[in-house]
């Protein structure tokens, strides 16, 4: 019961923290505290259902599923009335857990492969069409009149724009936008944005799991933003997102991360956030926050190992 009522808790908690905007503030305290409710979530909800037809063990739901899972089969099979009709429904929750469970799993790595793939192919044709160019040291040129920066996150990362990029911004806003590139390669901004992506492939119907898909690659990018407020000024930045957000198609590549990706309402929030940033959060809200998230993150554990 207690790790139903911390699956069941994460989603109003979810659904708050989407329409809160002290993320803004401080947009690494909310990524972490994002992953945590993704986490409990996941692992209450399979150790909830698992729970129903566990048999007790010291080492609580963990240690009791695989034997309830047999001692179910055993009484399906051997029992009659009451006690087989019991067995059967220990069977379906201990069958569920595992098929959420398998779920959460393939759902990752298909995530990550779909990724993988869709890099490498593209690798392939900026082998082919993409060439330096001494204004972007480092850096892919491609010859295409729309705007386009994005990085490509990897083992061989690289950072790619599009000659109407270096027609578009001046000097100054182009080192803005390669900052902002490097701080996603730096960071791996991409493995943060997997496991929710993987999310939306389990759950496409899911308003608040494409919701939270959504608010986070917005804090990646204002994360990115942040770092790269530490080498060029915030005007720089806001001029060249406007500049890139009017003019560019608004998608990056497959597996890459863009310095404009999303809708003009969210590089409108970006924009407005560089040159009129709220204060920080205080350090109290800072603990607070990152308190929470290690509860939640320890929460199911703790509820899973529980002895029955």
């Amino acid at each position: 019961m207690l790790l139903a009522a911390v699956a069941v808790g994460t989603i109003p908690g979810a659904a708050a923290l989407a329409s809160a905007r002290w993320p803004y503030r401080s947009p690494a305290a909310a990524i972490l505290l994002w992953q945590a409710l993704g986490l409990s979530w996941g692992l209450a909800a399979v150790g909830a259902l698992a729970g129903l037809g566990a048999v007790p063990a010291k080492w609580g739901v963990a240690g009791g599923a695989l034997p309830g899972a047999v001692h179910a089969l055993r009484d399906t099979a051997l029992g009659f009335g009451t006690a087989a009709l019991i067995a059967v429904v220990r069977l379906v929750f201990l069958m569920a857990g595992a098929a959420l469970l398998v779920l959460l799993c393939w759902v990752l790595l298909a995530a990550s492969a779909a990724v993988l793939m869709a890099r490498r192919r593209h690798r392939m044709l900026l082998s082919l069409l993409a060439h330096g160019d001494p204004k972007v040291p480092g850096a892919l040129v491609v010859d295409s009149p729309a705007a386009a920066a994005y990085c490509l996150p990897g083992l061989r990362s690289q950072i790619v724009v599009s000659a109407g990029t270096l027609d578009l911004l001046d000097a100054a806003e182009l080192a803005a936008v390669l900052a902002h590139e490097r701080a996603h390669l730096r960071a791996r901004h991409d493995l943060v944005l997997l496991p929710f992506s993987a999310l939306s492939r389990a759950f496409p119907r899911s308003r608040l799991v494409r919701q939270a898909h959504r608010t986070v690659a917005l804090l990646v990018e204002m994360l990115a933003d942040d770092r790269a407020l530490r080498h060029r000024p915030a005007r720089e930045l806001a001029t060249a997102l406007l500049r890139v957000g009017v003019s560019a198609a608004g998608q990056a590549p497959s597996g890459a991360l863009a310095a404009v990706p999303g809708p003009d309402g969210e590089t409108a929030a970006r924009v407005a956030r560089l040159l009129a940033p709220a204060p920080r959060l205080p350090v109290p809200a800072l603990a607070l926050v990152c308190g929470a998230s290690a509860v939640l993150a320890a929460a199911p554990v703790a509820l899973l190992l529980l002895p029955l």
